[in-house]
């Protein structure tokens, strides 16, 4: 596992243009020998309207299980559900009560909210449902202490958090004069950014490092927790965690072990827990 020099620092500042391989059973509370409590976090992934997963996660946060909480959205839209209006209201209403009560909970938006922020349909987009979302997420957003946990990208440590995933490329293309080294620039870059560079494939939002080889952005260095790409368990990949294990087929059966990524962002240790 990797460790860090860096302790408990957080980086997601910017505005999102709107619309202009180890495990461990450690758990939070742990301690270094230097009496530094080691951060742990919880990922909850693409929901999808189960607004359940955050009643789970409030109890495991309750529980001590975690410090805090990182989402990676994709609030809206599930097989089949475009026409159940009372389900996205409901899985928002939710998911603002947990941005309430956990005000520390960091959101990344994923590809399903923002399709709803810059109006492009896409699998599972509901078009009744566009004002429910559009009011969610401002709902969501006005209860936030700061609007800045609310991006496309957050970093706590030397893990970022993030819905697809962050290649290289995509660096070196949109940023060419920003210096790749210096990555609380580089998030704040692309949390500024708006659809015209994030609404492609090979963005941070959609790209899907599960399914293509592209080398990842400061691969040696920084470790990445995703989710998007529907996935049957925790996994690592190099330096990309997948964690999307509450996504469904068309079926509607879980498709994955519908557990929560337990991490320690010191030392990368991670585990699930349900």
């Amino acid at each position: 596992m990797r460790s860090s020099g860096r302790r408990n620092c957080v980086s997601g500042s910017g505005h999102v243009h709107a619309p202009g391989n180890g495990q461990s059973d450690c758990v939070a509370g742990n301690y270094t020998e230097d009496g530094v409590l080691l951060l742990k976090v919880l990922v909850i992934p693409d929901v999808h309207l189960k607004g359940w997963m955050f009643d789970r996660a409030a109890y495991l946060l309750a529980a001590g299980k975690a410090e805090r909480a990182v989402c990676l959205m994709d609030i809206p839209d599930d097989w089949g559900q475009e026409y159940d209006l009372e389900l996205y209201k409901e899985t928002f209403e939710r998911a603002v009560a947990f941005a309430r009560k956990f005000p520390e909970t960091l959101w990344c938006y994923g590809n399903h909210d923002l399709s709803y922020v810059w109006n492009q349909p896409e699998s599972g987009y509901s078009h009744m449902a566009g004002q429910i979302v559009n009011e969610g997420l401002r709902h969501l957003r006005e209860a936030l202490a700061d609007e800045s946990r609310l991006a496309y990208i957050h970093r706590i440590d030397d893990v970022l958090f993030l819905h697809g995933g962050l290649c290289e490329d995509y660096v070196k293309v949109y940023l060419p004069d920003v210096d790749p080294d210096a990555t609380d620039e580089v998030i704040a870059e692309i949390n500024r950014f708006g659809c015209l560079e994030m609404w492609r494939e090979e963005s941070p939002v959609w790209f899907r490092p599960q399914l293509y080889a592209n080398a990842m952005y400061r691969e040696n260095e920084l470790l990445q927790v995703v989710g998007h790409t529907p996935v049957q368990s925790l996994r690592r990949d190099g330096n990309v965690i997948s964690c999307d294990v509450f996504s469904t087929d068309r079926s509607r059966q879980p498709y994955g072990t519908q557990e929560f990524l337990l991490i320690d962002t010191e030392t990368w240790e991670f585990r699930g827990i349900k």
